[in-house]
């Protein structure tokens, strides 16, 4: 496999730079729509990396028996609590409260999919937020293991007909079920696995795992960053706030030009992983967390920027 990386300008030419006058209006508001019962965890994660990153705003949309414990845990973000079922999974009555949070909040970014269970009033939570939510969205998690129960046809034609475009961020079993694959064929050919995985939903996709490759369709890069400290529950939902946290900048500054979920999805991924080298070199690649993970991004930060 041979794919260029980002080299260090492109990458700091994604991030938006700050001005002395700016205000938090400027960078943009990330809502994340996460968890579940026994998995406010991933809400709190994928929370926690959207402030690291940046973001001007953070909402965490949850189901109602979660929300104060999600509150508790991130102070600096706002809280939305929707409908759940018995299970504690969300329910799709909650789809037209998001929606108008999301016009009335002017929302910029979505992520969704960590820690949603793939429970039936779950999956159909993902597809009409999906269908219905006027956002960029960076879907992951049981968001596209939602996807993957639907016909792939109809996926794109929904995705496509949303508007706003979409960030998947697959891991390689998650990429296995949305191309209809084994696992071992996804990672024996995971250059034409992460292509046709743009290509076919009309998305910028990155795939995950060691060389963590990201591409448009029309282009393709692999990271360079990132080590077996990041082989942790809880990493991926850092990523997926990361992204959608900078995407919020970009969108809502205007500052950074180009194909903007690629170059969010690139830029995210370089410093998840430096973040994750930097924990793993202090803590060691047995000790370090996800929630390490979250409080190195300020390294990563400093690294790209020296």
């Amino acid at each position: 496999m041979s794919v260029k990386s980002f080299g260090r300008t492109e990458l700091r030419a994604s991030l938006v730079a700050r001005e002395s006058d700016d205000h938090k209006g400027i960078f943009g508001h990330t809502l994340i729509a996460a968890g579940s019962r026994g998995m406010a965890g991933a809400a709190i994660l994928a929370a926690r990396a959207a402030l690291r990153s940046g973001a001007g705003l953070v909402t965490v949309a949850v189901p109602a028996g979660v929300a104060a414990t999600v509150a508790g845990a991130v102070p600096s973000a706002m809280t939305l609590a929707l409908p759940e079922n018995a299970a504690g999974a969300f329910r799709p009555e909650g789809v037209g409260r998001l929606t108008e949070y999301v016009k009335e909040r002017r929302v910029t970014t979505m992520a969704i999919g960590p820690g949603l269970t793939l429970h039936a009033d779950a999956v159909r939570f993902v597809l009409l937020a999906l269908a219905g939510v006027p956002a960029a969205a960076v879907v992951d998690a049981d968001a596209l293991n939602a996807l993957a129960q639907q016909d792939a046809d109809g996926v794109f034609a929904m995705l496509k007909a949303r508007r706003q475009p979409c960030v998947f961020t697959p891991h390689p079993a998650e990429a296995s079920r949305l191309l209809g694959l084994k696992k071992s064929e996804v990672q024996a050919r995971r250059l034409r696995c992460v292509e046709r995985l743009a290509r076919v939903f009309g998305v910028a996709a990155l795939l995950k795992g060691r060389k963590t490759l990201i591409s448009s369709g029309g282009r393709t890069i692999v990271n360079n960053t990132g080590g077996p400290g990041l082989s942790k529950a809880g990493s991926g939902d850092v990523l997926t706030g990361l992204i959608a946290g900078l995407w919020a900048q970009m969108l809502a500054s205007g500052r950074v030009s180009g194909d903007l979920p690629f170059r969010a999805a690139a830029l995210g991924a370089w410093l998840h992983g430096a973040a994750g080298d930097a924990a793993q070199k202090d803590l060691t690649e047995w000790a370090a967390t996800s929630t390490d993970l979250v409080d190195y991004l300020p390294r990563a930060f400093k690294a790209l920027c020296d």
